[in-house]
């Protein structure tokens, strides 16, 4: 398939600061691309030299064949992006803000904008100041699908969204891809990436440290348990995908990587009082398998 975005070697410099290195990257089009990373990871970094709202310090990227720096004007006809933080004009309605952002790119697709208008449950006759955060967050996303671009750069996209409108975000991620257009998806949100993306690169301090397949990301997928026992702690050290266990009297704590079955037999002759599990955050994985900031992460080949 065509490459729609590659980036070579591409770095950026912040002064003494080095906030992305020498980053490699081919996104195919028609892919939904997952790009992850803990907060501070460069996620955000790289998305502004794509956009060229930045200048790179090193190396180059293109997308759709442009240049990036020097044929932005032409680039931005083609793309659509979505910030976490969605900046908008406080006076202005829904409605004025959507066709204002039309206006300024040039593309919409007016029928299927009134549909995400109303799948988004979006009220477009409020002012802006009116809305709330998530509700905010709604009109950047519905002027990027309705645009029909060819690429979109989505960064933390989702952010204020409630559980039912981040399930009506995935299937118009789902939607775009059917369409043949490319997503590049920045998010620290295990689940959100593992339900619309076909790939996955995984950013740590500036580097680049995982890509390839979603099998990439189920390598991070554990669950943190704990369990209160009545009585005696069994040893659980050699239990198969247990790890990071922790013993505090008759609390255990652990990460479960794969079935938890194995555990449940292992506690099978224990009085089990309680036991909840959660998922933990990708910061919490990244920092299980790579330690501190400060460590030098492994390039994955």
């Amino acid at each position: 398939m065509a490459v729609a975005i590659r980036t070579e070697a591409l770095t950026k410099r912040y002064g003494s600061t080095l906030a992305l290195d020498a980053l490699d990257l081919e996104v195919e089009q028609g892919e939904v691309f997952g790009f992850l990373g803990p907060n501070g990871a460069g996620k955000s970094t790289t998305i502004a030299l794509l956009l060229g709202l930045a200048r790179a310090t090193g190396g180059h990227a293109t997308i759709l064949g442009m240049d990036v720096w020097d044929d932005a004007p032409r680039l931005h006809r083609r793309l659509a992006y979505v910030p976490s933080v969605a900046d908008l004009w406080p006076g202005l309605t829904g409605a004025e803000t959507l066709r204002l952002l039309a206006s300024v790119h040039g593309s919409v697709d007016e029928a299927y904008r009134a549909e995400l208008l109303d799948r988004f449950e979006l009220v477009p006759d409020k002012k802006v100041r009116a809305l709330s955060h998530g509700n905010k967050q709604k009109i950047p996303l519905v002027a990027a699908f309705s645009s029909r671009a060819d690429v979109l750069l989505l960064d933390e996209p989702t952010t204020g969204l409630d559980p039912l409108m981040e399930q009506v975000f995935r299937a118009c991620v789902h939607e775009a891809r059917d369409r043949g257009q490319t997503v590049f998806l920045s998010s620290h949100i295990l689940a959100e990436v593992e339900a619309v993306c076909d790939r996955v690169a995984m950013l740590r301090a500036g580097r680049l440290v995982e890509c390839g397949t979603l099998e990439v990301l189920r390598r991070y997928s554990a669950l943190r348990v704990r369990v209160v026992l009545a009585g005696p702690v069994p040893d659980l050290s050699g239990v198969d995908g247990v790890r990071a266990l922790r013993v505090d009297g008759q609390v255990v704590e652990c990460d479960v990587a794969g079935s938890v079955q194995p555990l449940l037999t292992a506690l099978a002759g224990s009085v089990v009082e309680r036991m909840t599990t959660t998922e933990p955050s990708l910061e919490e994985l990244f920092l299980s398998r790579y330690g501190e900031a400060g460590a030098t992460p492994v390039v994955a080949p």
